[in-house]
């Protein structure tokens, strides 16, 4: 297979996580349906395992120095490893296995999908007392230890798939939340106060910096590219584009015309458009590749060419494809694949 960058021209990938608990089936799948141009393949997440195969436990495995384990409450920082933290460590390592297995000789883009620092922060709790969130010593050192993790994990993959050009997906779906203040306190009776958004941006910042200092495409060097996933309907699209993110996955059916003008903002910098436009189960009637590819066209209204938006979308499911059939999540990643195809055409 010949090298290529994920970030120039239509592409298609997904947003990680697919149904049931066989990883070796999963990343057959994802190599079958996009390991080929345009599709950019991605270590699948298949949290039906049960824990520390979902978003946090995954997450929480890679940090250095920190750990964190399941309480009756959720997830929390504990002293030392413990039974879940072993775990969620167990379930990543055998995937990379397979994912190195079904590699071979493969060069390309591949993405790796880990829950970012704000999302982290919302989701764990303290030893003893609230959300990390609530104690803005204990983000930045989560951040820290989550940036180290990240530089060490590309690295290591790196080196099982020396042809990858490694891109690190942060899924951020409580950011919006952060940003307003409306994330609940551990007991659920309160809000957690807003973080100011300079704040949240050079947490970011810390984070993605510490991705892309893992490395690039095989022995050439540079940076593996970050994007940022949050499937609201008020993705902080400035804030993110400030932060550096190389791309942006969102839900393309939740935005209105009200976000024209930061959508503009990302085509004219460069920063890629990972569009949501297959759905993640199966519709009742399931759209064709020209309806897909007009719906991600409709970013002409921001006074575009055709060609040019074609040229900033990457093509996803809305969101995961956890909850879809087996069936599904393969049409899904095949329409997605066709979709891109199509939108190569658009002159």
């Amino acid at each position: 297979m010949s090298s290529r960058s994920p970030m120039s021209g239509p592409a298609a990938t997904g947003v990680g996580s697919l149904p049931g608990q066989d990883m070796a089936e999963a990343v057959r799948l994802v190599m079958g349906e996009l390991g080929e141009r345009p599709g950019v393949p991605f270590l699948p997440e298949l949290p039906g395992r049960g824990v520390g195969a979902d978003m946090v436990g995954r997450g929480t495995s890679i940090l250095v120095d920190l750990f964190a384990d399941v309480q009756p409450s959720g997830w929390r920082i504990t002293d030392r490893p413990g039974r879940d933290h072993r775990r969620a460590r167990g379930y990543l390592s055998s995937d990379l296995d397979l994912l190195e297995e079904h590699t071979q000789g493969y060069a390309g883009p591949l993405k790796l999908q880990f829950v970012g620092p704000w999302t982290l922060a919302s989701t764990v709790e303290l030893q003893h007392g609230d959300k990390l969130l609530a104690d803005a010593g204990a983000v930045r050192d989560v951040a820290a230890s989550l940036a180290e993790g990240l530089r060490l994990h590309v690295e290591d993959v790196r080196k099982r798939v020396p042809g990858a050009q490694v891109v690190v997906q942060l899924d951020e779906p409580a950011l919006p939340g952060v940003l307003r203040g409306t994330v609940p306190t551990a007991s659920g009776f309160g809000r957690l106060r807003a973080v100011e958004e300079s704040a949240a941006r050079d947490l970011l910042r810390t984070v993605i910096d510490g991705a892309r200092s893992g490395g690039g495409v095989g022995e050439k060097g540079g940076g593996a590219l970050v994007i940022v996933h949050c499937c609201a309907p008020d993705v902080p699209f400035d804030s993110l584009r400030n932060a550096g993110v190389d791309g942006i996955s969102f839900d393309l059916s939740l935005l209105s015309d009200r976000h024209d003008e930061a959508l503009g903002a990302l085509i004219e910098g460069g920063v890629r458009l990972f569009a949501g436009i297959v759905p993640t189960v199966e519709p009742g009637r399931v759209p064709q590749v020209k309806a897909l590819a007009d719906h991600a066209l409709v970013l002409r209204r921001l006074g575009f060419s055709a060609q040019r938006v074609a040229q900033s979308v990457i093509v996803t499911p809305s969101c995961g494809l956890a909850a879809a059939s087996p069936a599904w999540a393969k049409h899904a990643l095949k329409l997605c694949r066709d979709t891109a195809r199509a939108l190569e055409e658009v002159d």
